[in-house]
């Protein structure tokens, strides 16, 4: 090894050419002088390994490389286990890698891995140990910590036993300053759970089940919850402008705009040096730890008068059981990360050329045949040179292919799971070969049925701007244009268009056909009810047109004889119209639907409208400065199949039951009413007692009659019949009105 510039001798230099102070040795210095900070980044400590003696030490060393050459590159002369006194062991290790990265990934991947029955790995930086034992921090004799007594949390599912025994709903609302949680009172005012000014800096946002509710702040993210709506979390990434909860709430992602800046001192230890400069971080909920972090990819170069890419979010898109997370890596790649060690599954990326887009199947999907554990997310890349458009399926941990489908002429392709995961709708835009026209195919794949088979729906000629499966159900229904899709003065003209499948025998649907279009509409947005069978068409974001169609797919009257063979009776329930709405929400029970419109988007006529499923007004209240209105989520239902079954088959004796409470408490609303109203008579009469016995008082005080009109009385008499008297004659003229003839008609 060269030596360092310390260690040049003096024979080497020639004074009188030389001067010492003038020789700049930077690049040796860059070269050779050690690091230390940089140098440590590179070591990490294992603890936890089993005692040896120096015989027995070669062997474990070997065995403890298998495990660290999992995550990086380590040798066997990097590995320093020193000995004690009695020439055994420790219990622990230093061990070098190559580069930082590899000693992060070890902490992040190999931490608490056993290494056989009786030990487990601990493993941390030496430059962690460095910040968090220096001198001062640790104490020199051991203290055990106090173990706090064990106090019982409050139940996160306490709302769904509703203290009126109603099954009702609540919901979220942002005003001005103001936050608060309601029960749903349907036609009355809301009632209050809890109400706080400044609950949240920017929005709120619910867990997927319910169980959460989300600030955000400049400082973090918090979760509150229970009956008493304590702070049940804290999340410490700065300026964060967007969350995300994984489908079963067992983790959080986090995005900020901002990278991520770890203070000199380290701040309060949740994020390290090396979430330094990062974007992205995934949480433990239950922990309040990041697992990781994660940089802002490169955005894909555009061409030339294009606008950039939008942010992809979620950037991070979860398996329906929360044991991995995938990212996609535009033209390049899926990763694939196991939870919760977020490790890369089998080690590597998988590498797909050209890739666009990705998206899990929302539930555990059992393929016909298949016995195995498997997740599926398809994708899709588009045509190059003479290669032709993909959309694959794939299934994980296996990374298998297990359905593949060749598109040609492809401009674009949208991917649209059903909710349980039994189709996958691929809409896709084809072009002519002159590129001057386009229409559009619906490309479904049979998820469930035996060898994934692919159904062609009819080519539709108009561009198609929306499309949405009914949920738990296998109806959609879409709506089209014949104009160009772009930001105009003038809401297009579009058309909406309902599927379903054919009436089959057995379990498999049948092929799915064209039930009805509806024409010269200014429809833009499909909302199905949580439930299926309902559905609400409306035109959002549109000053002009507000229109709101609520539709019934099963509707129980006669059914039309085109539609005999199909699974579906189409009927038009309502119209309604809430102008300037911005935003719609269904309840989860699918019996309420409200609509708002939110001072983030314009400041006219802000508020919130309840309808029921049959587009009823239930309540209308404009609230100035209204900003976000959501209903909180439920959990999954804990009934069978069965029970289900059982229950819509009994549903006629449980009606009875919910009619007579609504009209007991129509009765009880309209016998208060009444007592109020025989409340306030009672008040006014007592107040009117008390005024004429003042008046009384008062006018024998000052020597007037007690009863002036009396008086009054007895001179109007004596002035009349004076008047009678004198011999003056008055005429009274008495308009009578004389009914002739009356018929009465009774229209049918």
């Amino acid at each position: 090894m060269a030596p360092s510039f310390d260690h040049l001798r003096e024979a080497d230099l020639d004074d009188d050419e030389f001067n010492e102070d003038e020789i700049d040795f930077s690049d040796l210095r860059e070269r050779f002088d050690v690091q230390l900070d940089k140098g440590y980044d590179t070591f990490v400590v294992i603890d936890g390994l089993p005692v040896v003696n120096e015989e027995q030490k070669p062997k474990l060393v070997k065995f403890l490389l298998k495990k660290l050459n999992t995550v990086g590159k380590a040798r066997e002369d990097s590995i320093y286990m020193p000995m004690g006194e009695n020439d055994k062991s420790l219990g622990f290790a230093f061990v070098e890698y190559s580069s930082a990265s590899e000693a992060a990934a070890a902490v992040r991947s190999l931490d608490m891995v056993p290494l056989d029955k009786k030990h487990t790995l601990r493993i941390n930086k030496i430059s962690d140990i460095e910040r968090y034992g220096a001198e001062g921090r640790i104490k020199e004799e051991y203290v055990a910590p106090e173990i706090p007594p064990f106090q019982k949390r409050e139940h996160l599912k306490w709302w769904l036993k509703d203290p009126a025994g109603r099954g009702r709903d609540q919901f979220v609302m942002y005003r001005g300053d103001n936050v608060g949680v309601f029960w749903n009172n349907e036609k009355d005012q809301p009632e209050t759970v809890v109400e706080r000014q400044h609950w949240t800096e920017t929005f709120l946002q619910w867990s997927p089940k319910g169980s959460y509710l989300t600030s955000i702040h400049a400082r973090g993210v918090q979760i509150w919850g229970g009956s008493s709506w304590s702070k049940l979390g804290r999340f410490p990434h700065p300026f964060v402008n967007l969350v995300a909860f994984s489908p079963t709430e067992k983790y959080l992602v986090t995005w900020s705009n901002r990278p991520i800046s770890v203070p000199e001192d380290g701040g309060d230890g949740t994020l390290t040096a090396d979430d330094e400069g990062k974007n992205y971080v995934i949480w433990d909920i239950e922990s309040e730890m990041p697992l990781r972090s994660f940089a802002n990819l490169e955005p894909p170069k555009t061409e030339e008068g294009k606008p950039p890419p939008k942010q992809q979010w979620p950037a991070f898109k979860w398996s329906a059981d929360d044991k991995y997370v995938a990212r996609l890596n535009p033209g390049q790649s899926i990763s694939v990360y196991e939870l919760p060690r977020m490790n890369l599954l089998d080690k590597t990326t998988i590498k797909i050329d050209s890739v666009v887009d990705f998206d899990w199947a929302p539930d555990t999907v059992k393929r016909d045949g298949v016995k195995t554990y498997e997740q599926l997310f398809c994708f899709w890349t588009p045509e190059i040179g003479s290669n032709p458009a993909k959309v694959s399926l794939m299934s994980i941990p296996s990374k298998e292919i297990v359905r593949s489908l060749n598109l040609f002429s492809v401009s674009d392709a949208k991917l649209h799971w059903q909710s349980e995961g039994a189709y996958l709708c691929v809409k896709v835009d084809r072009h002519s070969k002159s590129k001057k026209s386009q229409a559009t195919t619906l490309e479904i794949f049979r998820v469930k049925e035996k060898g994934v088979p692919v159904e062609v729906v009819d080519t539709i000629k108009d561009t198609v701007i929306n499309f949405a499966w009914e949920p738990k159900g296998d109806r959609f229904a879409i709506i089209t244009t014949t104009e160009p899709v772009a930001a105009t003065a003038v809401t297009p003209k579009t058309a909406v268009a309902f599927f379903c499948p054919e009436k089959a025998k057995g379990a498999v649907a049948g092929n799915f056909k064209h039930l009805r279009t509806l024409d010269k509409k200014n429809s833009n947005a499909i909302y199905w009810s949580p439930k299926g069978r309902f559905v609400l068409i409306a035109t959002i974001g549109n000053q002009q047109s507000s229109d709101l169609d609520f539709f019934d797919l099963d509707f129980e009257g006669e059914k039309p004889e085109s539609d005999k063979d199909l699974t579906a009776n189409l009927q038009l329930m309502n119209i309604g119209d809430h102008y300037g709405v911005t935003d719609i929400e269904w309840d989860p029970s699918g019996r309420f639907v409200a609509t708002w419109a939110s001072a983030w988007k314009h400041s006219m006529e802000n508020g919130y409208h309840i309808y029921d499923f049959r587009g009823e007004v239930l309540r209308e209240e404009p609230v100035e400065k209204f900003k976000q209105f959501q209903w909180r989520p439920r959990p999954a239902t804990l009934l069978t199949k069965d029970e289900q079954k059982q229950v819509r088959k009994n549903l006629r004796e449980y009606s009875r039951v919910f009619e007579q409470e609504d009209a007991d408490r129509g009765a009880s609303a309209d016998l208060a009413v009444v007592e109020a109203r025989r409340r306030m008579l009672e008040e006014w009469y007592m107040w009117r007692e008390e005024i004429e016995a003042e008046t009384y008082e008062e006018r024998e005080a000052l020597g007037l009659p007690q009863d002036p009109h009396a008086a009054l009385l007895a001179a109007k008499t004596k002035e009349v019949e004076s008047a009678g008297e004198s011999g003056e004659e008055h005429i009274i003229e008495e308009i009578v009105e004389e009914v002739l003839e009356e018929t009465e008609e009774i229209v049918g």
